[in-house]
């Protein structure tokens, strides 16, 4: 790494170094931050009918709201790094909080799907930097006795917000409207912005680094992480690789990221550090992170689509049932916290793969009256493994990082993450649609006008609907058609099944791929980097 890069390495605090409470607040308004943008993702899914019946557009025009925040955001994630260094993390994190919520309250006013659309991704490009910043200052502004509550707040921000996401969203569409899910962004971001003047020193620009950037691996990387976004988050809807469009986002994404890799490797002052990807815990810590983001999002994808598509819940009724993945985690994860100061953190992140696994695995047994009651326990047990998972993961990433490559490791740790959640969705998208087809096949093969059961079943739904003064050719066909509604949601049902049966597989197989790293053993109420 060149001398530049060095300029602004973060001076990590040293062990017994004293906490003061300025050093807490802006941690904990660092954290605001990243709780934030992680929940901004997703806060528009309880919305979106609303959104898009006040904009005219259809729900396939739709998706682009949801896939251009992802874009910037993951654009956005591997160029904090340099941005830190250029304006120095209180400038940095104030300047972009503010023009975050300039953004938002531009989407709470957007007048179309175009000015919507641009809005969200600039709103994902200031966004998106709140996320590694909240794990930097972690691992600069504490102590290693300090980290792991540090971490643990941390996590909290990278589980909770998927899971509080549609429940806020839906509570605040329903009271005041949708665009109160992006003026409601003002509270946090003005206490995120006082906490990090207050908390945070001063620092001069250092505008000559923009000067030496690696400006061609950054375009290569904004142009294959971007498509590949692009590319996983429109490939289902689009029917993958039979569409011309898609095609060429995944040319774009391939030739992007091999010329960021190239490109990394050949610059001795690379703007993140891919050389990290070599550290063996990093490199299992950021797979199995791709991997929990998956099974994140993928989860927070599949059951609210269920309970809206099969339960017909309202966004206030779905927000209830997700909630529950997410509140018993603010009780569980101080317990985590001083667990793994104790404890190898390959044996907590197996407990924690397992019952996320679990939770999944409960949620593969469904049936179409399964409700809040049903789905109550599995919500907790997946609150119950999810903080295990994401502290953990934390400390094997940051273990042994210098400080110099701590923005780069926390960037590319949490644009790791959220990739794996675009995987996920697009995985689960296609899996829903391919298996949905298969089941119906599959019933409707068995459900035929030639069953004795079908005919007697199609008799007294027919003699039903007579009964109700309709005609019998009339009450006929109403009859086929609600035969043929049935085995369409026994089908679906089947086919939610198979998805989070396919997310606890992976789970449980990652506990095989946890073990290929190093033993994790911190010092007391330590957290990662403490060795």
């Amino acid at each position: 790494m060149s001398s530049a890069t060095l300029d602004r390495a973060p001076q990590l605090a040293v062990e017994g170094q004293k906490v003061d409470a300025r050093t807490w607040i802006a941690v904990a308004a660092g954290m605001l931050g990243a709780f934030m943008a992680v929940l901004d993702i997703q806060i528009t899914n309880a919305s979106l009918k609303d959104i898009l019946g006040t904009l005219n557009a259809t729900q396939e025009e739709g998706s682009w709201i949801s896939t251009a925040y992802l874009v910037a955001e993951i654009i956005v994630i591997p160029l904090t790094a340099l941005l830190t260094r250029v304006f120095g993390p209180r400038r940095y994190m104030i300047g972009t909080t503010a023009l975050f919520l300039l953004f938002s309250t531009m989407c709470g006013a957007a007048w179309n799907l175009q000015s919507m659309i641009v809005f969200r991704m600039a709103q994902g490009f200031t966004g998106g930097a709140l996320i590694p910043m909240a794990m930097t200052l972690v691992m600069a502004k504490l102590p290693p006795s300090k980290r792991a509550v540090g971490m643990a707040v941390f996590g909290l921000t990278a589980t909770l917000a998927p899971s509080m996401g549609p429940t806020l969203g839906g509570y605040l569409s329903d009271l005041y409207g949708w665009p109160s899910i992006f003026y409601i962004n003002w509270v946090p971001g003005i206490l995120l912005i006082c906490g990090i003047a207050y908390g945070l020193d001063k620092e001069k620009n250092q505008l000559h680094l923009l000067f030496k950037a690696d400006w061609i691996g950054i375009g290569f990387m904004a142009l294959g992480l971007g498509s590949l976004t692009i590319f996983l988050e429109e490939g289902n809807s689009k029917d993958w690789f039979d569409s011309a469009f898609i095609v060429t986002f995944a040319a774009l994404a391939l030739v992007g990221l091999l010329g960021w890799i190239v490109t990394s490797v050949t610059r001795p002052d690379p703007f993140v550090n891919l050389g990290l990807y070599g550290q063996r815990n990093f490199l299992v810590a950021t797979a199995l992170s791709a991997v929990f983001g998956m099974a994140l999002y993928g989860s927070s994808f599949l059951l609210p689509l269920y309970l809206g598509q099969i339960a017909n819940y309202t966004p206030m009724q779905i927000g209830e049932v997700i909630m529950w993945a997410g509140l018993p985690q603010l009780f569980i994860m101080p317990f985590v916290a001083k667990l793994s100061s104790k404890i190898d953190n390959r044996i907590l992140c197996s407990f924690g793969l397992f019952m996320f696994g679990v939770s999944c695995l409960m949620n593969a047994y469904m049936d179409a009256s399964t409700g809040y009651d049903q789905l109550l326990l599995s919500q907790v047990v997946r609150a119950l493994g999810q903080p295990f998972v994401m502290l953990t993961l934390s400390n094997f990433a940051m273990q042994g990082i210098a400080p110099k490559d701590m923005p780069s490791a926390s960037s590319l740790f949490n644009m790791t993450r959220n990739l794996g959640g675009s995987v996920g969705i697009a995985l689960l998208a296609t899996s829903l649609t391919q298996r949905e087809h298969f089941h119906s096949e599959r019933l409707g093969e068995a459900i035929t006008s030639f069953s004795p059961a079908v005919q007697e079943r199609l008799a007294a739904m027919t003699q039903s609907f007579i009964a109700k003064g309709i005609d019998a050719a009339a009450a006929s066909d109403k009859a086929l058609k609600a035969i043929d509604s049935i085995v369409r949601r026994e089908s679906y049902v089947m086919a939610y099944n198979d998805g989070f049966f396919i997310v606890s597989a992976i789970l449980m197989a990652c506990i095989l791929v946890m073990w290929l790293s190093d033993e994790v053993k911190s010092p007391s109420g330590g957290g990662a980097g403490a060795h």
